[in-house]
């Protein structure tokens, strides 16, 4: 499988480090029938938008797209979870010859009187922006008639890629801002952008800034509520997580209200640090927050370094790939699995820009993979050809990790405990611990195919007690 040719279309999108100039292409509809791992436009949107949790989501289309569901990427909330519930107006053929028009009319009206959401936003799909539904209109009617916002979300998915859903989802966000009163919000105050709280990672990064001294108007859209929303206008400075998914809302947000912003990264011990003093270094007229800062970089770093340094020892010479939807991530990525004494041998990206695969070609080592939008027979390729021991990225390249016998961690959807910050890169090296050690391993086709060659037959299993024993060995000391 290593030897599987790249389509010539696609040459452009794959850059190895010193072999050539740098001169890659990005920000390209991905290629028909070479199977990209990047999802649609609609899917794009629902990242953005669902974590709202006190608002309703409905999808205009066939009843297919709702599968998009909470359950596939579960943001969590401290408070009401209708984000949970996922409605369709399930268009069927007649809907499609006679408009969706009164069935989405209807099926808003029922729905609002019914869960009495803070705002509802409506999610089109391919199949009206074939037939035409002047969705606009339906959402302003009901909007009128209900008196909370209703607000169409442009997520027409062949229109497109993921990132054009971010930026529908930006759009519609937007038009909540400003609505809401800021009388009481402090000069020292942010707004966390594109930090969705699939682990509980908007809640330790909240409390970080508290306890520097700083207010949180909102999170967006992580544990997200529809009156922060409204009221984010007020406060001094935007911080941007996510800066592929976010930027938009933020440069809107700096033309509109003149709130400048940063990006920043909480992955891993150094950016996270960096973000906090980024942050700390906006608001130069309170010393006070750069030294709380500072006390709390320091005290969280000690608490975890022992544990950390234990780790590394176990870890080290290690090769990974990396597959992530923004490219931000893979940069925090690189700099932690660096920390851990582990070499990236792949990174690549969904939704990378130009400039940022220029940065992760200078952070790389020589004769490191950098793609844009890949499919899953060119990760496959180069998993294989560079040797890694372990495939970082999201629920789509699982299976694919699996298949090769490499190991694999999730730092995408499914995950259920917080990478971000210092617990989430304690929680991280745990996990990659855990993964590159497993006594499994040695049962996959990667393991029997270096073996092969020095028995008849492959090895058989272990004895108990030589399973247990290797478990025994993969544990922490």
């Amino acid at each position: 499988m290593s030897n599987i040719p790249i389509l010539k279309e696609r040459e452009s999108q794959i850059f190895r480090k010193g072999k050539k100039p740098f001169d890659m292409t990005c920000g390209k509809h991905s290629l028909a029938g070479s199977v990209s791992q990047r999802a649609c436009v609609f899917c794009g949107s629902r990242v953005v938008l669902y974590p709202i949790a006190d608002a309703l989501h409905l999808i205009h289309g066939p009843i297919g797209c709702a599968a998009y569901t909470w359950d596939i990427r579960g943001a969590l909330s401290s408070g009401p979870e209708l984000h949970r519930l996922s409605f369709s107006t399930d268009l069927r053929e007649k809907d499609v010859i006679f408009g969706g028009e009164k069935k989405l009319h209807h099926a808003l009206i029922e729905l609002i009187h019914q869960y009495a959401p803070k705002a509802a936003f409506v999610y089109s799909t391919c199949i009206v922006g074939i037939i035409g539904d002047d969705v606009e209109s339906v959402c302003r009617a009901v909007g009128e008639k209900t008196g909370i916002p209703v607000l169409p979300v442009h997520s027409e998915g062949f229109k497109g890629t993921k990132k054009d859903g971010y930026k529908a989802a930006c759009e519609a966000m937007f038009s909540l801002v400003g609505k809401g009163d800021i009388a009481d919000i402090s000069p020292k105050s942010i707004n966390i952008l594109g930090e969705f709280n699939i682990g509980g990672e908007a809640w330790m990064i909240k409390s970080y800034y508290q306890r520097m001294g700083i207010e949180i108007v909102s999170v967006m859209t992580g544990d997200g509520r529809v009156n922060d929303i409204r009221r984010s206008h007020g406060a001094a400075l935007n911080v941007v997580q996510c800066s592929g998914s976010m930027t938009h809302l933020a440069e809107k947000m700096k033309e509109v209200y003149g709130i400048p912003y940063i990006r920043v990264s909480y992955f891993g011990l150094e950016d996270t640090s960096q973000a906090l003093y980024d942050v700390a270094a906006h608001f130069t007229d309170d010393p006070e927050i750069l030294e709380s800062a500072k006390e709390l970089v320091r005290g969280e770093i000690q608490a975890i370094y022992a544990e950390l340094q234990q780790i590394k020892q176990k870890v080290r010479g290690k090769k990974a790939a990396i597959y992530v939807g923004g490219a931000f991530k893979a940069f925090s990525l690189i700099k932690a699995l660096r920390y851990l004494g582990i070499k990236v041998v792949l990174a690549g990206s969904q939704t990378g820009m130009q400039e940022d695969y220029q940065t992760l070609k200078e952070m790389c080592d020589e004769d490191t993979i950098i793609l844009d939008d890949a499919n899953s027979l060119e990760l496959s390729k180069y998993v294989l050809e560079k040797k890694a021991d372990l495939f970082i990225g999201g629920v789509k390249e699982r299976p694919i990790a699996y298949k090769l016998g490499v190991g694999f961690c999730d730092h995408n959807h499914e995950r259920k405990i917080p990478l971000a910050g210092y617990q989430g890169m304690l929680n991280f090296a745990r996990e990659v611990f855990r993964t590159v050690s497993s006594p499994v391993w040695q049962f996959t086709p990667k393991y029997l195919s270096s073996t092969n060659s020095h028995h008849k037959h492959p090895p058989g299993p272990p004895s108990r007690g030589e399973f247990k024993g290797k478990l025994f060995q993969m544990r922490l000391p």
